[in-house]
């Protein structure tokens, strides 16, 4: 059920789900752009790189608890969560402008560091507006499904979002000039997609934390201000997030992250030099995204009810995807894929990922919605709603494992020997199998921990509901002692004034 007072209407979800436009921007930039831009194009050692993000994301992972701790306990006339969603805006959309635009001439120390300031900086402001935005989705509605809608919502414009500048750094920013021949190579076309980026992201956060403002009144209250001192925070969060489902998911989300950073980081790599697609090409398989969004907005809740749940669907889709993802690859080493430059090579591709990207959406909604749960199950035990410290610590996993995932992507490439400056068509045919031979079982060993751990999840459709009847049964009650202690209070000031006016009585009748 929705909060009172709250109506979550197609215009409120819309509003809701518009702000992960800026994180779906930034985290496609970071997976699929950034590692070759710094490489290939700015010429900075892969080593150096991979070793970068890894540093700026582990730097901000350690935010996220922080953030989402001090979201749940913020005593503000904007709420809890909306403060910080305003703040965010203006200072990501710079530094992630900036992180695209290096001073030229800068040695590799300098570059590094550079680099290494702004990543760490743009992925601390996005943790501003993310995990207090993503926590509303356990306060604006308790319901099972109308969770999984809301995050529907959220992942659909995400991706959009991230497409949208996908799409135009391929086949607007990054095309070939006379000086780079290759698109992706062209430094300008970074510099340009920079700034597009800049004003979606915050266009995009402006108008959603506006967009939600009215529902601050409806949200959950933050608990009394009380010193509890660093200690008491940190045995908090230790009681809180010892929550066995919550240990599920974190699992899940440790070595799914790990495999997204990997495919993310390589993606670019084996579509330019495995597949030797062109700029123009590559954009067609990115445009084919924007349906695989759209069809698993559509079929999340239709899956979920098919297969008896969140935990059942999650895991069915996400088989799927670990059979899918490395299926091309598997498939053009042992010469049963079309070939380079065939007609039926793109046409192909596209339906292979376009299915594999709408079960990794799927899944990750679904995933996304089981954590939204957990809140409750939590609150049965400690008596706390923690969703800011529940999706935080969430995002600190994948934040820090999706870096150590890019840095594997840095070391895979380097054990291959794949060449800095390499052009299409004239690095080793080798060295390009080489790096297809080690990426699928590094892939495939991910997905199936990931899916072990999900396994182990143990909230279904009828454990939340028993949970939010014994909460509701527990507020009752809470109200009941609230009243009778009110009423006894009333009792004893009525005694007292009987007391008081007694004496005078006795002394005028003297």
């Amino acid at each position: 059920m929705s909060r009172p007072g709250l109506h979550l209407t197609l215009r409120t979800k819309l509003f809701y789900g518009l702000g992960s436009i800026a994180f779906g921007v930034k985290d496609n930039g970071f997976g699929f752009l950034l590692l070759i831009y710094y490489n290939q194009v700015l010429g900075l050692p892969e080593r150096l790189v991979g070793l970068g993000i890894m540093i700026a994301l582990i730097v901000d992972a350690i935010c996220d608890p922080i953030v989402g701790t001090v979201s749940d306990h913020l005593h503000s006339r904007w709420g809890r969560r909306h403060p910080f969603m305003y703040a965010s805006a203006i200072p990501v959309a710079v530094s992630y402008c900036l992180l695209w635009m290096p001073p030229r001439g800068l040695s590799h120390g300098a570059l590094l560091a550079y680099f290494v300031v702004l990543a760490v900086l743009v992925r601390i402001f996005i943790t501003f507006y993310e995990i207090p935005s993503s926590s509303l989705a356990a306060e604006l509605t308790d319901d099972y499904d109308e969770r999984t809608s809301i995050l529907g919502y959220r992942y659909f414009f995400g991706w959009w979002g991230g497409l949208t500048m996908g799409v135009l750094a391929f086949a607007v920013f990054l095309q070939p000039d006379a000086a780079h021949p290759v698109g992706v190579l062209n430094p300008e076309g970074y510099r340009l997609y920079g700034v597009a980026s800049a004003l979606l992201m915050v266009v995009a956060i402006v108008t959603s934390a506006a967009g939600t403002h009215w529902t601050i009144p409806h949200l959950r209250k933050p608990p009394p201000k009380r010193p509890i001192g660093f200690a008491g925070i940190v045995a908090e969060a230790r009681e809180t997030l010892s929550n066995r489902s919550f240990l599920a998911i974190l699992g899940t989300a440790l070595f799914a992250a790990m495999a997204s950073g990997l495919i993310a980081a390589l993606n670019v790599y084996f579509n330019t030099f495995f597949w030797e697609l062109t700029s123009n090409q590559i954009s067609v398989l990115v445009l084919s995204n924007f349906v695989s969004a759209a069809a698993a907005l559509a079929l999340t809740p239709r899956v979920s009810a098919l297969f008896g749940g969140k935990k059942p669907a999650a895991v069915l889709t996400g088989v799927g995807a670990a059979a899918l993802g490395p299926l091309p690859i598997l498939l053009r080493l042992l010469g049963a894929f079309p070939a380079n430059g065939s007609p039926a090579l793109v046409p192909t591709l596209l339906v292979v990922n376009g299915t594999f990207v709408t079960l990794i959406i799927l899944s990750s909604i679904l995933v996304s919605s089981m954590l939204a749960d957990v809140v409750e199950d939590s609150e049965i035990t400690t008596e706390r709603r923690s969703e800011g410290l529940f999706f935080a610590a969430n995002g600190f996993v994948q934040k820090s494992v999706s870096g150590v995932g890019i840095f594997a992507s840095t070391v895979l490439l380097s054990l291959v020997g794949f060449p800095a400056g390499a052009k299409p068509g004239e690095v080793d045919p080798a060295v390009v199998r080489q790096l297809g031979i080690v990426f699928m079982p590094t892939l495939g060993l991910l997905y199936a921990a990931a899916l072990a751990c999900l396994s182990t999840y143990r909230i279904s459709r009828a454990t939340h509901e028993a949970n939010l009847a014994r909460l509701a049964r527990r507020r009752a009650a809470a109200l009941d002692a609230m009243g009778a202690i009110g009423s006894d209070a009333l009792a004893e000031d009525d005694g007292a004034a009987s007391s008081a006016r007694a004496p005078a009585a006795s002394s005028g009748s003297r």
